[in-house]
């Protein structure tokens, strides 16, 4: 067998100048590493902002919205609408028209009698308050 010559000193030992290049790939290496996941959250932030700030203009011409329409529910004209349709009030000479759909029967309103009513005197009343009975005949 042949024999093999061991390796000398100067071969077994790293150089300062490996050493050095590689302590630079390792430090490179972290960096890419840490740039790599700073631009994945940067990406992250930038959808979330464009999200929020679609949020916010709706959220604003909403807003704009309502101002519009509390500004109108204040006034004299949104009064005088609801009176006219909702609570069916008519200013002094208006007549009041209700449209009826075609087709539906109309069925006329009798027009109440007044009742006989018994007078009763103050006293009658008074007992009956009293004592939840009516009075004694007479």
């Amino acid at each position: 067998m042949a024999s093999e010559t061991p390796p000398t000193k100067s071969q077994q030992t790293l150089s300062s100048t490996q050493i050095m290049i590689a302590v630079i790939l390792a430090i490179g290496l972290m960096l890419a590493i840490n740039f790599s996941s700073r631009i994945a959250e940067n990406q992250h932030l930038r959808e979330a902002r464009e999200r929020l700030e679609r949020e916010i203009a709706t959220l604003e011409a909403e807003q704009a919205t309502l101002q519009a329409e509390l500004g109108y529910v204040q006034s004299d004209a949104y009064v005088e609408r609801w009176a006219h349709e909702e609570a069916r009030m008519v200013r002094p000479g208006e007549i009041l028209v209700v449209p009826i759909p075609a087709g539906t029967p109309v069925t006329p309103m009798p027009t109440p009698t007044p009742e006989a009513t018994e007078e009763v005197e103050p006293w009658q009343l008074w007992w009956a308050l009293f004592f939840d009975e009516p009075p004694p005949i007479e």
